[in-house]
């Protein structure tokens, strides 16, 4: 069996990466990212993609064969060639902020007997177990407790209770609109989620898990009601693989690999919409990767 299978025509592309782009085309829009301004981005990609993505195996990749690939003029790649392959680095912030909250929420003694994080006491106030000082020098000490301390109360991550206590707070898992936080992992899970299903459309035996349940032309309560319990089931899954990253990362030698585990949630409404009378007696169709439709 081949590792690889056939990929699709670009003309039977069209039809689902126009879908993918509409909401993205939506935010470049109302964000000021203009046709042309895209349309150099997208160059300066393809010329990338070609030069790194393709190079032959003991072979110098020549302006002429990526711009047979890309279908750019050589002069325009010989212009953008050499700018290096994109930078995946997250700012600083965001790694440290992500890697302290995934200890908070998993680690057993910041946690307590039903698995929530704690509200934590401060360094010399009294009480018993792990203090707030304790979590954040239990992951760096390049940057004072203090200091990420009034990085998360500005954010609304934290707040301080009347006991004196760090409580996490609900706009920790969820990043302020349009914050740098949001717009790192707006990059990030979106192209995992993409490369992901990309790799199972090239592959002969899709190697990644990507299913989703879904229903059309249902009622906005039922909507709203599906989505609560996803939420609920979601953050439920996210905390379990969490919590066995946790140990895991604390016995693992390191390496050159990186994981992920996502999920999300969406519902809309759809003009024109409607169920049959009848729809219900039967299932829904199959997803075409494999999960349920139901």
């Amino acid at each position: 069996m081949t590792d690889a299978a056939s990929p699709p025509d670009a003309a039977r592309l069209q039809s689902p990466i126009a879908r993918l782009l509409r909401p993205l085309v939506r935010l470049f829009i109302r964000s000021g990212l203009t046709f042309p301004a895209l349309c150099d981005l997208l160059r300066e990609l393809y010329v990338n993609v070609a030069e790194y993505d393709f190079a032959l195996a003991a072979k110098e990749q020549t302006d002429s064969r990526v711009s047979l690939l890309t279908g750019i003029h050589r002069k325009e790649v010989r212009r953008l060639r050499g700018a290096g392959a994109p930078v995946r680095l997250a700012p600083a912030s965001v790694s440290r902020s992500s890697m302290i909250l995934a200890r908070w929420i998993a680690a057993p003694e910041f946690t307590d007997a039903a698995g929530a994080p704690r509200a934590l006491r401060r360094a010399g106030d009294p009480g018993d177990g792990p203090t707030y000082e304790d979590l954040v020098e239990s992951v760096t000490r390049d940057v004072r407790p203090r200091a990420v301390l009034d990085e998360w109360l500005d954010r609304g991550m934290v707040a301080v209770d009347g006991d004196g206590r760090i409580r996490l707070e609900e706009a920790a898992f969820a990043p302020r609109s349009g914050d740098d936080r949001q717009l790192y992992y707006f990059g990030r899970n979106l192209h995992d989620h993409v490369a992901a299903a990309v790799a199972n459309i090239l592959a002969a035996e899709p190697p990644f898990f990507e299913r989703a349940v879904h229903y059309e032309g249902v009622s906005r309560e039922m909507a709203e009601a599906m989505l609560a319990l996803s939420r609920r089931v979601a953050r439920e899954a996210l905390q379990t693989v969490n919590r066995e990253a946790q140990a895991a990362y604390a016995r693992d030698p390191g390496g050159t690999w990186r994981w992920n585990f996502g999920l999300y949630l969406y519902r809309e409404e759809e003009e024109g919409s409607s169920r049959p009378p009848d729809a219900g007696q039967d299932p829904p169709p199959p997803d075409p990767n494999g999960g349920a439709a139901a």
